[in-house]
């Protein structure tokens, strides 16, 4: 089993849930990116937010399915569960 790809996929993972968060914020709210962040987290909807941003990572996991990448795709499950806790903490 190779480890790399495995941390790679939950890198992966943090990247496209954060990328999903970003995109949220800049085409669905009229704040640019440092205020809305700071609206949400004032607001106490940060966890909300990553959790929207990680709804790239289905998209993410299937297509490394569809590439034979099963490894890495384990890892985008791995990056969602640390993003669970993540939403979970703040």
């Amino acid at each position: 089993m190779k480890k790399s790809d495995l941390i790679l996929g939950a890198l992966l993972s943090l990247l496209t849930s954060f990328l999903g968060s970003v995109l949220f914020v800049l085409l669905f709210t009229h704040f640019d990116l440092a205020e809305g962040l700071h609206f949400l987290w004032a607001a106490g909807k940060i966890g909300k937010l990553l959790s929207l941003g990680a709804l790239l990572n289905l998209l993410l996991f299937f297509g490394l399915l569809q590439w034979n990448k099963e490894l890495m795709a384990r890892g985008v499950v791995l990056g969602s569960i640390l993003l669970t806790l993540l939403t979970l903490v703040l």
